[in-house]
């Protein structure tokens, strides 16, 4: 590593214990690199800014609309017709007996 940064004592990412000289922690894997030293940074994880539209990104993640194959709202007319008629025919049938 090579600095002359100290280790904390916790974990500044999740809280927990670390042992002497460790590298990273044992919990979340907070190491020097990610987190502990001075120069670590956060611009390369993506993270949004102030600028970010939570609105905006919620409609565009959830509000796409389902793929439907083509022809599948006549196909559930087609049997809902034909279940009508042989309902309507097993009624008339009752009747005639």
């Amino acid at each position: 590593m090579g600095s002359s940064f100290e280790q904390p004592d916790f974990c500044p990412h999740c809280g927990a214990g670390l042992p002497a000289k460790a590298r990273a922690c044992p919990e979340c894997g907070s190491c020097e690199k990610t987190g502990w030293s001075e120069n670590a940074s956060s611009q390369s994880l993506d993270l949004p800014d102030e600028n970010f539209d939570y609105e905006d990104f919620v409609n565009r993640e959830f509000n796409k609309p389902e793929p439907r194959p083509p022809g599948i709202a006549r196909f559930w007319w087609a049997v809902a017709i034909l279940l009508l008629a042989a309902a309507a025919l097993s009624f008339f049938a009752a009747l005639r007996f």
